[in-house]
């Protein structure tokens, strides 16, 4: 026990006393935290919530494009006119959006995947071709009125990140 520099047992016990409370406390925690992450990965999805925190907003920020330095930020706007989860699949949705990009302007329907966990849903594009625009791919997450993710444009992608707002709420550009 000297070995340790522990004078007695009773400072053993004590110090054996402490480790496993511990030990048993991390255990609970993580105990605990598994459980939250279990409960919020079988928590059903906010579909109609998320329908209607879309429809009518804007998502306006900010985008880097890959090789160029992060410092150099582009200015990004979408406009979602509707977003609407659609029958018979349990991720795919219309979202109709007005894009503009470079000296197009255009209003589309875009089917997207929509994952979820928990309740945070994210934007899935795999090589989705947007007629007029090109092939995209992206990931794009949101919560608490903000989004952020990756995108890819035909060989071309980046960041992006940014607010969504209320359509008449926006500050236009």
């Amino acid at each position: 026990m000297r070995l340790l520099g522990l004078r007695s047992v009773g400072s053993w016990l004590a110090a054996c006393g402490l480790l496993c409370a511990t030990l048993c406390a991390v255990g609970l925690r993580s105990a605990v935290d598994v459980h939250a992450q279990e409960s919020a990965k079988t928590a059903s999805p906010p579909i109609a919530e998320f329908e209607k925190y879309l429809s009518n907003s804007v998502l306006s920020g900010s985008f880097s494009i890959d090789g160029q330095p992060l410092s150099k930020l582009e200015e990004e706007r979408y406009e979602i006119k509707s977003a609407k989860k659609l029958e018979g699949d349990d991720s795919l949705w219309e979202i109709k959006t007005r894009i503009k990009y470079g000296n197009k302007d255009l209003t589309v329907p875009v089917v997207v995947n929509i994952e979820w966990v928990g309740r945070t849903p994210m934007i899935v594009l795999d090589s989705v071709t947007i007629p007029g625009l090109g092939t995209f791919s992206a990931r794009v997450v949101f919560h608490d009125r903000k989004y952020a993710g990756t995108w890819k444009h035909d060989s071309v992608g980046g960041h992006l990140f940014g607010r969504i707002e209320p359509a008449a709420d926006a500050p236009k550009p």
